[in-house]
């Protein structure tokens, strides 16, 4: 019997209909695998029947993280799996990277009841736990950020500060998306906080085709490589921009990033295999 499938998705997303899911589904139905998206929030849904369930466009797993996590727990059988999420998604596991010894953009964190002080500088401000450049604003004086890490601060959120990086201006952020610990394609992310604040849905049109240089490549491998636990993520991406001495890390997604599959022709294949031999591994037996 073919294992089946789920792709965790959003209502959201549900509604928009993501081009990436789709890829990804055609790309398993090629394979005969029974796949379907299902919201990771409804109640209706027995998780337990597939032998495989992948983290796709949970994008709103950032207003209601506990219960997120909450539903992570309670499925068998998850790509990326509990302990991942719970790491990845609060970003303050920049820490853990930086002591591993991954090139990080330098980065703050100021928790609710610790004292703002800000840098010299151009910088960016953000909650830790976000995702699609929510609350996010850059600030060519870093004092006027004192006010969104106070409202942060109110909501019961960590801000963290991170000076921008002025390359990204010309150059974008490369992304490097692995898939199995492999490198499956790149891509570049235009500049998104030129404005100061991303524009409403910048997603739709963010993206475009870049080969990742060698020096990307070993930063994103050395990444992957200290992510918790003894499991390689089924997929990630990893966002770097220009540092002074190479490549350095600006986040690492391992939780429902966009792997910008249709810009990279065979990318959903790679992905529908991947998927296929960990749901057969997964299947009870």
């Amino acid at each position: 019997m073919t294992a089946r499938v789920a792709l965790a998705t959003s209502a959201e997303a549900l509604e928009l209909g993501i081009d990436e899911d789709a890829l990804l589904l055609q790309a398993l139905a090629a394979l005969d695998v029974p796949a379907e998206l299902a919201r990771w929030d409804d109640p209706a849904v027995a998780w337990a029947s597939y032998d495989l369930v992948v983290v796709r466009s949970t994008w709103d797993y950032t207003w209601r993280l506990a219960d997120y996590l909450a539903w992570a727990a309670s499925v068998p059988r998850l790509a990326n799996p509990l302990p991942v999420l719970r790491w990845n998604t609060d970003k303050t596991y920049l820490r853990d990277l930086r002591a591993a010894g991954v090139p990080v953009v330098p980065t703050t964190f100021v928790a609710p009841g610790q004292a703002y002080d800000p840098p010299a500088g151009e910088v960016v401000v953000k909650p830790t736990v976000s995702a699609g450049a929510r609350d996010t604003q850059r600030f060519a004086d870093a004092r006027d950020g004192a006010a969104l890490v106070a409202r942060l601060h109110a909501e019961g959120r960590t801000a963290m500060v991170q000076p921008y990086v002025a390359e990204i201006d010309d150059a974008g952020e490369t992304s490097v998306v692995l898939v199995d610990g492999a490198v499956s394609h790149g891509a570049r992310k235009r500049p998104l906080l030129l404005d100061g604040v991303a524009e409403e849905q910048w997603w739709l049109d963010a993206m475009s085709p870049r080969e990742p240089t060698a020096e990307e490549v070993a930063v994103a491998h050395a990444a992957v490589a200290a992510v918790p636990g003894d499991e390689v993520p089924l997929y990630a991406r990893v966002d770097l921009v220009p540092g002074p001495d190479g490549p350095r890390l600006m986040e690492l997604e391992l939780t429902e990033p966009s792997l910008s599959l249709e810009l990279a022709p065979g990318s959903p294949d790679v992905l529908a295999r991947a998927v296929r031999s960990r749901a057969a591994a997964a299947r009870p037996r």
